[in-house]
């Protein structure tokens, strides 16, 4: 008897367990990867795009036409994501920018960011930059970056959009205008007392108006083909003074530099110290052997800075020592040192020889013969070559 009711006092207990288990530990939370953001002031103005919108979120149109007193974004923030960096080539790397406004002497203004992501790895062509000269001799007063259609763009400072359409060169918004769909931004800071406008070509889509405000880095439109153009790519202008097509200045002078990497900035002169025109120019990098090429302005509305009186710039130059060549103009060379952040000097003039002595302040600007702009003006593609 006594052994039966050890048993049945067993089976009870077994009893109560089943019904009354021991309780489970708490469950851990499980972390969210944060997603990097480029140190940028660009992607900054980005918002990812969440796992799971919330529901309000599929209500949103994709685009919003806004009037001239909005400054909310253009799109749905649900439908743009930061694009990821590209790293399959050292030589598209870019580093962060410098702050801006950026001005390392008196004479430098470098005020704009750049108007596409820095982890994009994408700036001015090096075989048509500004000044360049191709079709029917017409000569760029910008610079071209090469962007898939469809590709964000943004401000590169801030102030109010002064265009927005077709017709900016050729005026009553012509479809067939050089320029596409594009937008001109008036600043609302200036230099030296003048106004400064950015100007934002072949776009394939934009909702700014005329008056609105609009922030550095806020989405000015997608890129595109519009235009004259043989491929996809953003027209980038930098212009003083005036909204006009002759009033154009070079953009790689007044767009900050990447953080480390400076410019390169060159007067090629003959005899009688006037420019010469389409000048090939060599750039090695005595440390990595990577060589660039830079041709000199072409004759037309081109205007040198006040101070460099340059008619040559190279931009995004990691700093080290580089050695110049002029092929088929002189057999000596000069060896100078790109410094980060700033824009380092030579001059070359027949006769004379290579030279890095700075201009003297307020030094009168060099000899151009007197041009008429063109009726209309177009630039090519990323894939081109000189």
């Amino acid at each position: 008897m006594r052994h039966t009711g050890i048993i049945r006092l067993i089976f009870l207990a077994s009893l109560l367990f089943s019904c009354n288990p021991p309780s489970s530990p708490a469950l851990m939370p499980v972390a969210t990867p944060s997603i990097p953001v480029p140190e940028d002031s660009h992607a900054a103005n980005i918002i990812l795009s969440p796992t799971e919108p919330p529901p309000e979120a599929s209500k949103l149109p994709l685009t919003t036409e806004l009037k001239a007193t909005e400054t909310s974004p253009l799109v749905n923030p649900y439908s743009l994501n930061v694009r990821q960096p590209i790293t399959d080539t050292i030589a598209n790397w870019r580093p962060p920018l410098y702050p801006t406004p950026w001005i390392p002497t008196p004479h430098d203004h470098f005020l704009f960011t750049r108007p596409v992501l820095a982890d994009a790895q994408v700036w001015a062509l090096e075989d048509y930059r500004y000044g360049g000269v191709l079709f029917r001799n017409f000569v760029h007063t910008g610079i071209d970056i090469p962007l898939k259609v469809g590709s964000p763009v943004y401000a590169a400072g801030s102030g109010r959009v002064a265009w927005s359409g077709y017709g900016l060169l050729s005026g009553e918004h012509n479809p067939d205008d050089p320029y596409g769909l594009a937008v001109v931004i008036r600043h609302d800071f200036g230099y030296q007392g003048q106004t400064l406008y950015t100007v934002y070509g072949h776009l394939s889509e934009t909702h700014l108006v005329v008056g609105q405000p609009i922030q550095a880095g806020d989405l000015v439109g997608l890129s595109g083909a519009t235009g004259k153009v043989t491929g996809p790519h953003l027209h980038f202008e930098v212009r003083v003074g005036d909204n006009s097509f002759s009033r154009s200045r070079n953009p790689e002078l007044w767009v900050v530099p990447p953080q480390g990497w400076g410019l390169l900035v060159g007067q090629i002169k003959n005899f009688d110290d006037e420019w010469l025109s389409l000048i090939r120019v060599l750039v090695r990098s005595l440390e990595s052997g990577r060589q660039y090429w830079v041709v000199s302005y072409g004759e037309g509305p081109v205007n040198s800075d006040p101070y460099y009186s340059e008619n040559l710039v190279i931009g995004d130059l990691p700093a080290g020592w580089y050695r110049i060549l002029i092929p088929g103009e002189t057999s000596k060379h000069l060896d100078i040192e790109i410094f980060p952040g700033r824009v380092s000097f030579f001059r070359y003039k027949r006769g004379e020889g290579f030279s890095t002595d700075l201009p003297p302040p307020n030094s009168p600007p060099l000899k151009t013969p007197e041009v008429v702009a063109p009726s209309v003006t177009f630039s090519p593609t990323a894939t081109l070559s000189p």
